[in-house]
C-alpha cells in the first residue's frame, strides 16, 4: 500500500504513520532523511540537492522529487511505503504524477486549530536527551524538569505561539488544497483526530480497509 497522511504541524502524522508503518510492515519514507540521506551518499540527485542546501536555499521540487524516485526504487519500498513530508503543495503533487509516483490513499487527519494550538504550544523538549513532555496530556513530574535525565525542559522555537500561527497560515494556504487535488482522484480518506493514539489509529486503519 502507497500512502500519504495529510494534516496540519502537530497532527500526528508522525505517530500514525510509526503505527502503521508496523502494522503493514512497509516502511515511512520521510523526505528530510532521504534528502540527508542522498547528500551524505554523494549520490547525482544528493550533490545537487547539497549546492542548494550549501548555499542556505530552498531545494527545488525538481531535485526532491529526483531524490524520491531513487529512494522508492529500492528493495523495501515494493511492497509499498508511506511518504512523509512530501507532496505539501499542488506543484509537488503534479510532479510526483509526472515521475510516474501514484498514491492507493491518502489519509487526511482532520483537526481544529485551537487543538493543534494547544498541543504544540504546550509542548516542552528536554534540552539533553531531547525527551518530549506536554504541560496537559503529559507534564514531567517536577515542573521544567526532564524525568529521564533531570535536565532542563524548553519550549522550542517551532512550538511557540507566534511560529504555530504562521506554520499553520502556511499549511492552510499552501498543503491543504491538496485533499481536494485527492479528493477528485478518489483516495482521500479523512479521519476526524479525536480521543487516543489508538483510537485514532483504529479510525485510520477502518479507512484503509484493513
Amino acid at each position: 500500500m502507497k500512502l500519504i497522511l495529510l494534516g496540519a504541524p502537530g497532527a500526528g502524522k508522525g505517530t500514525q504513520a510509526e503505527i502503521i508503518s508496523k502494522k503493514l510492515n512497509i516502511p515511512t519514507i520521510s523526505t528530510g532523511n532521504i534528502l540527508r540521506a542522498a547528500v551524505k551518499n554523494g549520490t547525482p540527485v544528493g550533490l545537487k540537492a547539497k549546492e542548494y542546501m550549501d548555499a542556505g536555499k530552498l531545494v527545488p521540487d525538481e531535485v526532491i522529487i529526483g531524490v524520491i524516485t531513487e529512494r522508492l526504487a529500492e528493495a523495501d519500498c515494493q511492497n509499498g511505503y508511506i511518504l512523509d513530508g512530501v507532496p505539501r503543495t499542488i506543484a509537488q503533487a503534479e510532479a510526483l504524477e509526472q515521475a510516474g509516483i501514484v498514491f492507493d490513499s491518502v489519509v487526511a487527519l482532520e483537526i481544529s486549530d485551537e487543538a493543534i494550538e494547544q498541543r504544540l504550544t504546550g509542548r516542552r523538549t528536554c534540552t539533553a536527551c531531547g525527551a518530549t513532555y506536554h504541560i496537559v496530556a503529559n507534564p514531567p513530574k517536577q515542573e521544567g524538569i526532564c524525568d529521564s535525565c533531570g535536565s532542563a525542559l524548553e519550549q522550542r522555537k517551532d512550538d511557540q505561539p507566534e511560529t504555530v500561527k504562521a506554520r499553520l497560515a502556511t499549511y492552510h494556504a499552501e498543503t491543504e488544497p491538496l485533499k481536494i487535488f485527492y479528493q477528485q482522484r478518489g483516495v482521500l480518506r479523512t479521519v476526524q483526530n479525536v480521543g487516543t493514539i489508538e483510537a485514532i489509529n483504529a479510525a485510520v486503519m477502518e479507512a484503509l480497509g484493513q
